[in-house]
């Protein structure tokens, strides 16, 4: 029952979301199904299509309850459809081949997609509840993942439902000029999501998989249901190449291993063809439409470049660095000039490297990122300047809320010391 609902409920929250345009009021139904469900088929037995017994019964309750409101003609006007669209004869649920095509769900996950990221919503909002809608994680869960209070995660939640609401957020697929804004909206959950699992931001674990997969599987989805969005495919290119490398992040004890002592050979082949078959899409639509890369695409042509070098040392930090400078001018960041200061760095010396961090590090957005002073370190022991290289790294540590990265940190000044 908790393998099905997990993977059918984005699906029938959508679905019911379209009738009833609320999807606080859709999610309750949907769980009203299951609840339904749980007291039907232990003594039915399991029906052959559990997704599409639940949807049938979602969307028959969705119809009473517009049915019951008062306001039942003006409702159906702003939906725009009658009971016929959305029932069999006699106002019976339509049976599982009449519930809704292939497009029809597609069209109503993509409509869910953009409503749960919407730019209305606070960030911490818009996360949270593209887990609980599309992910199909628990509040619990949802709370367990980000090491926040299960109160606070379920207040965040039930305040984006009632903004939305407030706000009379349309349920729908944005278009026109709106729609690249409201894209990198859903990008850009999707891909803070995959970081948060990807490099955990405290605690005492370098990685999350959890969040890492489901952050995987909805820019697949999302890539499925915008094939002709380039960084759509760019996105999931990313993601793919970087989890590839995630069986190979920690050692047997979970210590952070660096990627220059990761063994490739665990690196997971099978993302690495995924990763570059969606970048080459993303490159394909960006030609075809006669544009230039975006943000997303660039950052997977930085991951394809480490996906080829066999060893660490055959990196071609060149490229990357001159993809990091065409990221740079596309989204000016201090953070992704950081990022090209050691591509930099690797490609033309520590010194070149040095240069450039030293000329972001007075960025306030900086000024409290622990990656700063450790890449700092790593220059500065490069060109043999260990006491300060030392104390380097034992600021970035005093900075990181990670366990795991802290101990990495001070192993690291203790080399020096």
């Amino acid at each position: 029952m908790e393998a099905v609902f997990r993977i059918e409920s984005p699906k029938i929250i959508a679905a019911v979301a379209r009738v009833v345009r609320d999807i606080g009021i859709a999610e309750e139904i949907t769980q009203d199904a299951l609840v339904a469900a749980l007291e039907r088929w232990p003594e039915s037995g399991v029906p052959e299509r559990p997704g599409a017994w639940l949807m049938a019964t979602a969307r028959h309750r969705a119809i009473d309850l517009v049915r019951r409101r008062e306001t039942y003609a003006r409702k159906l006007a702003e939906v725009g459809r009658s009971l016929a669209e959305v029932s069999g004869p006699g106002g019976e649920p339509a049976g599982p081949a009449g519930i809704a095509d292939g497009e029809e769900i597609d069209d109503d996950l993509l409509r869910l997609i953009f409503t749960a990221c919407h730019p209305v919503l606070p960030t911490e909002a818009r996360i949270a509840l593209t887990l609980r809608l599309l992910g199909g994680l628990t509040t619990p869960e949802i709370a367990r993942a980000f090491l926040a209070p299960e109160a606070t995660v379920a207040q965040r939640i039930v305040r984006a439902k009632r903004r939305l609401a407030a706000a009379g957020v349309p349920f729908e697929v944005p278009y026109g000029t709106e729609r690249a804004a409201r894209l990198s909206s859903v990008l850009e959950v999707i891909y803070l999501i995959f970081n948060e699992g990807y490099a955990a931001t405290e605690g005492d674990d370098l990685l999350r998989p959890a969040l890492c997969e489901d952050a995987l599987r909805l820019a697949r989805v999302l890539a499925a249901l915008m094939p002709e969005e380039p960084e759509a495919h760019g996105l999931a290119a990313l993601l793919e190449l970087q989890a590839s490398r995630t069986p190979a992040r920690t050692g047997p004890d979970g210590a952070p291993v660096l990627l220059a002592d990761q063994n490739r050979a665990r690196w997971s082949q099978a993302l690495v063809r995924r990763g570059f078959a969606a970048l080459t899409t993303a490159g394909d639509l960006t030609a075809r439409a006669g544009g230039a890369p975006g943000p997303y695409a660039l950052q997977a042509a930085i991951a394809a470049c480490h996906a080829r070098a066999a060893t660490y040392e055959e990196t071609d930090w060149s490229a990357i660095a001159a993809l990091y400078g065409r990221l740079a001018a596309l989204t000016p960041s201090p953070v992704i000039e950081l990022n090209r200061a050691v591509a930099v760095s690797l490609a033309e010396g520590p010194e070149a490297g040095l240069a450039l961090v030293d000329a972001v590090a007075g960025a306030p957005a900086l000024k409290a990122y622990h990656l700063l002073p450790s890449v700092r370190g790593d220059l500065l022991a490069r060109l043999g300047r260990t006491a300060e290289a030392r104390a380097a790294f034992e600021r970035a540590a005093g900075l990181t809320r990670n366990e795991a990265e802290r101990a990495l940190l001070l192993r690291r000044a203790a080399e020096l010391g």
